[in-house]
């Protein structure tokens, strides 16, 4: 049962490996006409629900896996929080996104939109490297 529950928690990083990506995508948003950068940000829009939906995986899967082994309560109260901060800030970032191709649509400028997707998107990315070393190195009793 351990291994089918490591098998899905490994599952849902690949899943949220989007966020290792999405700063260099948002990059490129900005050499995008004004089509190309409401389409670029639609479909990272439904990238990042998608990869809402593997954060779900990882909490699940890893509240149990943390329920099964020996941790030390620094490690797994840091591991919730920087989960709880990607979580966060990813919701966050879903609002930007949206708003890209509202304002374009609109006809006015979204760069200030892009900027700030971008500033967030950095931002996970540093934590999600983060959630990675700590799953790879935990701290156990």
């Amino acid at each position: 049962m351990v291994q089918f529950i490591i098998f899905l928690h490994v599952l849902g990083a690949a899943g949220m490996g989007f966020y290792l990506v999405l700063p260099f995508l948002v990059g490129r948003a900005s050499k995008l006409d004004g089509g190309g950068q409401a389409g670029l940000a639609a479909g990272l829009g439904a990238a990042n629900r998608i990869a809402q939906y593997f954060l779900v995986l990882q909490f699940l899967t890893g509240g149990y896996l943390i329920s099964q082994g020996e941790y030390a309560v620094v490690w797994m109260i840091l591991v919730i929080v920087l989960f709880l901060a990607i979580a966060a800030i990813g919701g966050i970032v879903s609002k930007p996104l949206k708003l890209i191709a509202s304002e374009i649509q609109a006809g006015r400028s979204a760069s200030s939109h892009i900027a700030k997707v971008r500033a967030l998107s950095v931002v996970m990315l540093i934590i999600y490297v983060v959630i990675l070393y700590f799953m790879v190195f935990p701290i156990a009793k």
